[in-house]
């Protein structure tokens, strides 16, 4: 399962919640570690007012930091978050190579969340996602509070997949389920790829939990099992989404790669970079992180293999 793709979000959700300001040397150095770790995706932050979310008010300059000769952290690909049609003019411009931007199924979480209902939020996304890969960028479109919101609960099969359905009607195949609220659990994870794989079996499926009730890895065991070939995850397990009822850590970054390193998956990764990685974020914030390898330490080799 090589091909499986590790999306490191610790910059942008990761960090988003956070109050205490985090430096731009500190980001660069975090992101230039995650890089020489290996990982396939790093997400450097989100183009959003700063007024409202303060710790992305650099992420125009990290872009055009690492889009400079010589500065790519690793092979990494570089994404970016957006929510609306200035901060995808905004990514043009510092050099973002694949666009996030997505709809939740949730009408209260699409308010709080963009001050928009879904249906208005999917008529702007839509044009959006066909313009960035107009640009020749790529574009990953997603549904949020895909498998349960913190204000109204259970969200229907049907209004996901009538997202999803809109989302491969106007050609974009790559498509996250979000777990914002972090309600999911494995059986209903396994049940909403495996109706979006019957959709169509080319969709390319990502996957983003958050850890609010510990299923977090269960679930991305389950989604792995349902066809989905990328996983988004946050350095020491940090992030939450601000305007959700309940916001709680991602899927530790580490700890993914440590579960799949036991089960002989994605050994190129260095485990070792990501703790340390883990290790500055939790020494910067003064507090121990809710990453568990982090604390109990890892049982596979750090060593990537066929280094």
């Amino acid at each position: 399962m090589q091909e499986l793709i590790i999306h490191e979000v610790g910059p942008r959700d990761g960090l988003q919640v956070e109050k205490q300001p985090v430096p731009f040397e500190h980001k660069v150095a975090w992101v230039e570690s995650l890089g020489a770790a290996g990982v396939d995706i790093i997400q450097l932050g989100s183009f959003v007012n700063p007024e409202k979310v303060p710790q992305m008010a650099d992420t125009d300059r990290l872009f055009a930091h690492f889009s400079a000769p010589g500065k790519r952290p690793g092979k990494a690909v570089l994404s970016g978050l957006v929510l609306n049609e200035r901060g995808l003019e905004r990514g043009m411009a510092c050099g973002v190579e694949m666009f996030c931007m997505g709809v939740s199924a949730s009408e209260t979480h699409s308010r709080k969340n963009t001050g928009m209902s879904p249906h208005e939020a999917l008529a702007r996304i839509i044009p959006m996602a066909t313009q960035a890969m107009a640009a020749g960028k790529k574009v990953q479109v997603s549904v949020q509070s895909a498998f349960g919101c913190g204000f109204e609960g259970p969200i229907p099969t049907d209004r996901v997949l009538g997202l999803v359905k809109q989302y491969l009607a106007a050609g974009v195949s790559a498509i996250s389920l979000a777990d914002t609220a972090g309600h999911a659990n494995p059986m209903q994870v396994e049940e909403l790829f495996g109706a979006i794989r019957a959709l169509d079996p080319n969709v390319e499926m990502t996957a983003h939990f958050h850890n609010t009730y510990g299923l977090g890895l269960a679930n991305c065991w389950a989604a792995l099992r349902s066809g989905v070939r990328s996983l988004e995850s946050a350095f020491g397990g940090l992030g939450g989404c601000p305007f959700t009822k309940q916001p709680a850590g991602n899927v530790s970054t580490e700890d993914l790669v440590h579960s799949l390193q036991r089960m002989g998956l994605r050994r190129d990764i260095d485990l070792g970079k990501l703790l340390e990685v883990a290790r500055a974020v939790g020494a910067f914030f003064g507090r121990e992180l809710p990453g568990f390898v982090l604390k109990s330490g890892s049982i596979v080799d750090y060593k990537p293999a066929g280094n």
